[in-house]
C-alpha cells in the first residue's frame, strides 16, 4: 500500500481501550525539527530502507512468546518467568551490551487492588552510538501480558509480543549499522499491572535521565487488516511530527498522528496508556507505535494466527525509518526541547 500522511486521533494500545475517536486534525508543528533529509541523510542512507528487518526472525520472535508454553506472560507466574529467560538469552545471542553491567533489573510494586507485593523484572541491552555513546534514545515494549484467566490463555500476540520481538529484530539490524546516539533496548515488565515496569526504569534509572534524548515505545504493531500504524506524541512534541511524516512518504503503510490531545474524551487520550506515559511525566518527549483496537485486545484471541504478518513487517521497517531520523536529527531535537527552542 502506497503511504498516506493522515494527522487522525485515533485509539493506540495501552492499558484502557474505548471506541475510536472521531477524525480531527492534530495540532501544526510550533518548533518544528525540519526533516532529516534536509541536512543529514544522504541518498545512500535511504537505499534498502524495505530490506533490513529479518522477517524469519522477526516472525519467529513472536510466535514463541506468544506460544501456550508462555502461559500469557503475566508477571510473577512461571509463564513470565519463561518469556523473561528466553529474552535474556537472545539479548545475549544478540550481542545486546548490559546497560550499567547488567542484564535485567528488579523492582517491587503493588499491583493495583492488591496487597502483597510482587517482583517485575526488566531486561536490558544497548547498542553503543558511534558519535554520543553518553546520549541515549531508549526503546521500549513490555513483554507480560494477561496469563491465563478462567482456564483460557491470553496469550498476547499482538499486545506485546509483537514489539518485543520487534525491538529486538531493530536492535539486530543496529548493531551492523551502528546508530549516532546509544539506543536502550528495555523489554519491560508489568505494564498491564499499570506501566509498573516503566515507572521503575525511571525512579532508578540505568542511565541518567538527562542524557536520555527520548523514549520509542511499541505496543501492539502486528494486526490491522487496513495497513494503518498509528504515531502519538506530535501534539507534545510538534518537533518530531515532520520526522514521522518524512517516514510516511516512504512507508508502505499508512502511518497516522494523533491520539494525544488532553481535550479529547476520556479515554481517547492515550498519553498515559502504555509505558510512555513514565517517559513523558519526567519531561522526556516519546513517540508511541501501534495498532487501533481490534477484537482480540485482551482477549484469548490474540493469538499467532491472527497477527497480519506483512503488515508487521513494514510496520517495524517504518519504525526503524523514525528512529533513524530521530539518531540523525538529535542535536536538533535537543535544541528544540530547550526553552526558547
Amino acid at each position: 500500500m502506497l503511504a498516506a500522511l493522515s494527522l487522525a486521533l485515533v485509539l493506540l494500545p495501552g492499558c484502557a481501550r474505548t471506541a475510536p475517536a472521531a477524525v480531527a486534525e492534530a495540532a501544526s508543528p510550533t518548533a518544528a525539527v525540519q526533516p532529516a533529509s534536509a541536512a543529514t541523510t544522504s541518498a545512500a542512507d535511504t537505499v534498502g530502507v524495505r530490506e533490513r528487518i529479518d522477517r524469519g526472525a522477526l516472525i519467529d520472535g513472536i510466535r514463541t512468546l506468544a506460544h501456550d508454553s508462555m502461559e500469557g506472560r503475566e508477571t510473577g507466574t512461571p509463564g513470565g518467568e519463561r518469556a523473561r529467560n528466553y529474552l535474556v538469552d537472545r539479548f545475549d545471542a544478540l550481542g545486546f551490551a548490559p546497560v550499567d553491567g547488567v542484564r535485567t533489573r528488579s523492582f517491587a510494586f503493588t499491583p493495583r487492588g492488591g496487597t502483597e507485593p510482587l517482583e517485575g523484572v526488566n531486561v536490558l541491552g544497548v547498542v553503543p552510538g558511534t558519535v554520543y555513546p553518553d546520549r541515549y534514545i531508549v526503546l521500549t515494549a513490555h513483554y507480560d501480558h494477561l496469563g491465563v484467566r478462567n482456564g483460557e490463555i491470553y496469550n498476547g500476540a499482538d499486545d506485546n509480543a509483537s514489539g518485543t520481538s520487534a525491538i529486538m529484530e531493530i536492535g539486530r539490524w543496529l548493531q551492523s549499522n551502528r546508530p549516532r546516539h546509544s539506543v536502550i533496548l528495555a523489554a519491560l515488565d508489568a505494564e498491564e499491572k499499570g506501566l509498573q515496569g516503566a515507572r521503575a526504569f525511571i525512579a532508578d534509572p540505568p542511565v541518567p535521565l538527562s542524557q536520555v534524548l527520548m523514549n520509542v515505545n511499541l505496543d501492539m504493531v502486528s494486526r490491522n487488516t487496513e495497513d494503518e500504524l498509528y504515531a502519538a506524541g506530535t501534539y507534545h512534541y510538534p518537533f518530531l511530527a515532520p520526522l514521522v511524516a518524512e517516514a510516511a512518504e516512504r512507508s508502505r503503510i499508512s502511518l497516522l498522528m494523533g491520539h494525544d490531545r488532553p481535550d479529547l474524551p476520556p479515554g481517547d487520550d492515550w498519553t498515559m496508556s502504555s509505558d510512555h506515559g513514565p517517559f513523558h511525566q519526567a519531561g522526556i518527549p516519546f513517540l508511541y507505535f501501534g495498532v487501533e483496537d481490534h477484537p482480540g485486545y485482551h482477549n484469548p484471541t490474540d493469538v499467532f494466527e491472527e497477527i497480519t504478518p506483512e503488515f508487521y513487517l513494514e510496520a517495524v521497517e517504518t519504525i526503524l525509518d523514525v528512529l533513524r531520523l530521530i539518531d540523525q536529527a538529535g542535536e536538533r531535537i535537543l535544541e528544540a526541547r530547550s526553552p526558547g527552542g
